[in-house]
């Protein structure tokens, strides 16, 4: 069998993307060097072809996805998956975050000028942010960064992938000095919220809008939302 049916076969089967690694375990008698031949061999195929569906790189994987132009067709259809969209108040939570990783909820809260502990709880349980450490202030507050999934949910191969720094608000654009002192306000262990904040948290786990189809305004759009679809 060759290599290329090989990797398709896995390709066609996960649900997300998979790293040349990854697919190497599929076989003896395949490596990185052979997996990534195979993958660059079906790229060209699909895209000579003109096949519905073509090899995305993203999530520093592939991944096998629909062509945009076809979303229309297949929002008709029940049995596709839908992909789920953010409210506003998220994605402006979740493009602070990626910017400003590793970043503190308070440090959320100020650029934000609204409490987010709803959203970010939201944010962490679609898996798109995590906590990746604890700060050196007061309390040593809990940092939050972005996953895996928020790549793939945006369609980006890394960070890299994100807009160009230069052309975001400075509040986004600058991470080399911290935007506040230290507050001795914020978490002290995961899941606590300071009982003190001056802000109250208007964007709450209760009262947050993330209901599929939800617009928004946010600066950093869902890619995946606009048509592309897992096969």
């Amino acid at each position: 069998m060759k290599a290329e049916q090989i990797v398709e076969a896995v390709l066609f089967a996960s649900d997300a993307p998979l790293r040349a690694d990854e697919i190497a375990r599929a076989d003896e008698s395949l490596d990185e060097d052979a997996v990534e031949a195979a993958l660059q061999a079906l790229k060209k195929f699909y895209l000579e072809s003109g096949r519905a569906f073509g090899l995305v790189e993203l999530a520093e994987g592939y991944q096998l996805l629909t062509e945009p132009q076809y979303a229309s067709y297949l929002d008709r259809l029940e049995t596709v998956p839908r992909p789920s969209r953010l409210s506003g108040p998220a994605l402006e939570a979740l493009a602070i975050i990626a910017y400003r990783q590793p970043i503190g909820r308070i440090e959320v809260e100020y650029i934000r000028g609204v409490g987010s502990s709803g959203v970010i709880r939201t944010l962490q349980d679609r898996g798109l942010v995590e906590v990746v450490g604890r700060g050196e202030g007061l309390g040593r507050p809990l940092l939050y960064g972005t996953t895996r999934r928020f790549l793939e949910h945006f369609a980006f191969r890394s960070l890299e992938d994100l807009p160009r720094a230069e052309d975001l608000p400075v509040v986004l654009r600058d991470r080399s000095t911290p935007i506040l002192p230290e507050d001795d306000s914020d978490e002290g262990e995961e899941g606590v919220d300071s009982a003190d904040a001056k802000v109250a948290d208007s964007d709450a786990e209760g009262t947050e809008s993330d209901a599929d189809g939800a617009d928004s305004d946010a600066k950093v759009q869902p890619v995946l939302d606009d048509g592309a679809t897992a096969q």
